[in-house]
Formats: structure tokens, sequence, C-alpha cells
């Protein structure tokens, strides 16, 4: 993906119902979320698994510690609409 590439809605649903699932599973590290989301997600492609964990990766960014909440998950959405 290229700078500015818009993700599908399929992706970023599919990435925060993960998250929603499995806050504790996942991070700001690319590589280690690549993993979790492969686990998770069974026969997805490889360029679907990745796309799926550098959203949640995005998601993730800037943030401490603490797994998002169904609050900042919005807000991270609202934010990109704009």
């Amino acid at each position: 993906m290229g700078l500015g590439s818009v993700r599908t809605e399929q992706i970023k649903r599919t990435a925060r119902a993960l998250v929603r699932l499995f806050p504790n599973r996942f991070s700001n590290n690319f590589e280690e979320n690549k993993k979790a989301v492969s686990v998770l997600t069974q026969g997805a492609t490889t360029k679907v698994r990745n796309e799926i964990a550098g959203y949640i990766t995005r998601i993730f960014a800037g943030m401490q510690a603490a797994p998002p909440s169904d609050e900042t998950i919005e807000e991270s959405e609202e934010a990109e609409a704009t």
C-alpha cells in the first residue's frame, strides 16, 4: 500500500472486530500483530492479513500500553473519515 491508500471497509470491519474480541493479543508492533492475525483469521491471504495487521497497528499507534476501548476505535474511525 502506498501513501494515502484507502483500506476497504471489510478490512477495517475485520480489524475492529478482532481488536474488540482479543484486545490483549495486539499492540503497536506490526510483526506481532501480523502473527496474531494469521492465527485468528484462518484462510486469509497474505495481503489481506497484512492489511488487517497494518490497520490494527495504526489503531494502536500513539497509544500507551492500555488496549483501545470501543470509544477509542470509534474516534480513530472518525478521524480517518475527515
